[in-house]
């Protein structure tokens, strides 16, 4: 096990346990009592009550009726944002998360066509409320965010050093840690440096445009940067994303309600919708 940066109360524990209740809620259903989740869990009520209290702000049968199955489908139905309006909402500073992105920008299609030939890329393990995360960046910002708990470390190692096979990369967790801490909770700035082909960048500047708690569509991103017609590369592009969480490609769903696919395993994008649907309740 690849040695982790801890981020203080959001230890990947919680998420370890967050993962099995997900198992558990889908296996007993949404009808299932806090005492029995718990005595399956080999817990105590009150421990585990209090472990879920910790991580997301509310209680255990609260944040039950977010993991169900047809959790997608109430967001999409009840939260549903358009991306004209979530641009004056979701980046006007009603969403702390929000603020972060207020600091990014873009590497040039040339730069980028060079797959980071001339560019050093520092990366580091840290603990994260969705499990173990690789975090990548440049002296600019953070390039890249990885979730291993279902995937597993040496597939997000590949995987995001694999992105910019020219770039050196050099492991330097220290240098990456305040922004890492901004980006899962703290205060202070966590700036980006989108690395990807101009039509990826367009997408994604669509998804950080959608406010916490709130979903959007793959066609309604394609309507929102201007090519109705390419909701198969719109979501071609959402998969491709770098930077999990802070680009939130997971608040993009299918226009059925469907979750779609996430990179990183449905049962991550299903725990972050749910813990940040459960905060902003919170």
């Amino acid at each position: 096990m690849t040695d982790m940066t801890p981020i203080p109360e959001r230890s990947s524990y919680h998420f370890a346990v967050m993962r099995r209740a997900i198992d558990l809620v889908d296996e007993m259903g949404p009808q299932a009592q806090l005492s029995d989740i718990a005595r399956a869990m080999d817990m105590s009520p009150a421990h585990f009550q209090r472990l879920f209290s910790e991580w997301v702000g509310v209680s255990p049968k609260r944040y039950q009726q977010y993991l169900t199955l047809g959790h997608a489908k109430a967001l999409l139905r009840e939260r549903f944002t358009t991306l004209e309006t979530a641009h004056g909402v979701g980046l006007s500073g009603s969403s702390r998360l929000h603020d972060l992105f207020l600091r990014w920008e873009a590497m040039s299609p040339g730069d980028w066509a060079r797959a980071g030939e001339g560019l050093e890329i520092f990366w580091g393990w840290f603990e994260s409320p969705f499990g173990p995360a690789l975090v990548t960046g440049t002296e600019r910002g953070i390039c890249g965010i990885a979730f291993s708990a279902e995937a597993g470390e040496a597939a997000a190692f590949a995987d995001l050093t694999g992105r910019w096979p020219s770039a050196v990369f050099t492991e330097d967790p220290e240098r990456l840690r305040p922004w890492v801490l901004s980006a899962f909770g703290a205060e202070g700035a966590a700036p980006l440096f989108l690395i990807g082909a101009p039509f990826q960048i367009k997408v994604w500047e669509a998804l950080m445009r959608i406010p916490s708690g709130q979903v959007t569509t793959y066609s309604e991103i394609a309507q929102a940067i201007g090519h109705p017609k390419a909701v198969r590369a719109v979501g071609t592009a959402v998969g491709r994303n770098p930077v999990s969480f802070l680009i939130p490609c997971h608040r993009a769903l299918r226009k059925s309600g469907g979750l779609g696919g996430y990179h990183w395993g449905l049962p991550v994008k299903r725990a972050i919708l749910a813990w940040e649907a459960a905060r902003g309740e919170a």
